[in-house]
């Protein structure tokens, strides 16, 4: 470890501090939420900057530009986070996209809005994201201890819920006051107070059995070493398929799916305005629940019946007869979702070996945002063919049997959260 890390020995003999009263593991929290934040803010800006300088067309292309980098980047990214410390990597990423979204900003202040520095700052975005998120996922391990992980990733999920919600109308504000660049010079800025707190983090020894395949392998080795390590764990094997399935049936229907239905049930803008804002309660409720308990006995069961049950009010939700109860629904939806969702993260956390644990989230999030985003053009397509009703139950028996894989697999569906 180099010597500008602050490092601190796990000690097992101190009582466990609860993670939420825990002055390092909020610092980390701060600082994620202020990127989440920035983020939220920064796609705002984008997609308003793309419209403007463009045509629809040429405005889908700039938001889909950052996608093809992180996906092709992301298991590389996952590498790089296991060999350089999650850390350092977050904070290098996240001076490099301040560094590059202040720039476009003062560049649209000074020309005006144009595709060309719109796409570049979007491929800039992108590369950046496929190593930030693997080591965004790792670092939780090494700021707490390991029985307050599935705590720590509760309140992970309250923190991209309060993200998502502040960070849409403060784009709109920031674009309302002075154009794409304030927006932009508002992200760039927010992004930037994540760095001090992430400097000021402490951070975990690995174990000495963790770390003593960290030197004298090449990154390709690295590569193939953390897949054949995902292949063989009997945990983490299964739970990248379930992961896989149940985001394959959910992400069509509640991205794409719930705005053709409600167009075709003449609900409008507003009624499925309704229907996500219960989702994003249900989630919310999920992630504070994980945060306040600590912990759920019986977590391969309760990710196993949750996704299971999550998938039938998925189906459901295509039958719902109003708005009323389309939000109801989707409340559902969003509890057992979010709840199987945070477990699952939780179990990645805690049963993968903290030396491969970027590796680990590198495949997870490319599972999450290389794979299920085709599920919504061919989701659409299918629903333009056959209607809401039967591609909703296609899509939950996807879902569904993501949850059937984590109830088959013996060790998975035994596993338990660390207490």
């Amino acid at each position: 470890m180099s010597a500008g890390t602050s490092a601190v020995p796990a000690d097992t003999s101190a009582p466990e501090r609860p993670a939420h009263r825990d002055g390092n593991v909020l610092r980390w929290l701060a600082a994620y939420t202020a990127s989440m934040l920035g983020d939220n803010v920064y796609y705002i800006a984008l997609s308003w900057a793309a419209v403007r300088a463009g045509s629809p067309a040429q405005a889908g292309v700039v938001m889909a530009v950052s996608a093809l980098p992180r996906a092709l980047l992301m298991l590389g990214g996952g590498v790089i986070a296991d060999r350089l410390g999650p850390r350092k990597v977050v904070i290098g990423s996240d001076v490099v996209r301040c560094a590059a979204v202040l720039a476009v900003a003062a560049l649209l202040w000074a020309t005006g809005p144009g595709l060309w520095p719109l796409a570049v700052l979007a491929l800039v975005f992108g590369t950046v994201d496929a190593v930030f998120m693997p080591a965004v996922g790792a670092l939780p391990a090494r700021v707490t201890s390991h029985g307050q992980l599935a705590r720590v990733q509760g309140m992970r999920g309250l923190a991209i819920r309060f993200a998502s919600v502040v960070g849409a109308p403060l784009g709109g504000l920031g674009v309302a006051l002075g154009g794409a660049a304030a927006a932009f010079g508002l992200a760039g800025l927010l992004i930037a107070v994540s760095v001090p707190l992430l400097v000021s983090v402490r951070i975990r020894e690995l174990p000495r059995d963790d770390t003593a395949d960290a030197g004298g392998t090449t990154a390709w080795r690295d590569l193939v070493g953390g897949l054949r390590y995902i292949r063989r764990h009997r945990v983490l094997a299964p739970l990248m398929l379930a992961i896989a399935l149940g985001d394959l049936g959910f992400v069509g229907p509640l991205n794409v799916g719930l705005a053709l239905l409600a167009d075709e049930r003449g609900w409008g803008a507003s009624g499925m305005g309704w229907a996500l804002a219960g989702f994003g309660t249900g989630a919310g409720a999920a992630s504070l629940l994980l945060t306040v308990r600590g912990r759920l006995p019986r977590a391969g069961h309760v990710a196993g019946y949750a996704i299971i049950t999550g998938s039938v009010a998925v189906g459901a939700l295509a039958h719902a007869p109003s708005v009323v109860a389309a939000t109801g629904v989707a409340v559902l939806i969003g509890l057992l979702t979010g709840l199987s969702g945070a477990l699952c993260g939780a179990l990645l956390q805690t049963q993968s070996d903290p030396a491969y644990l970027g590796r680990v989230t590198a495949v997870s999030g490319l599972v999450s945002l290389g794979l299920t985003p085709l599920s919504m053009p061919l989701s659409a397509a299918a629903i333009g063919v056959w209607g809401t009703g039967p591609v909703f139950a296609v899509s939950a028996v996807v879902c569904g049997l993501g949850g059937v894989v984590v109830l088959a697999a013996r060790d998975l569906r035994r596993v338990e959260l660390p207490r």
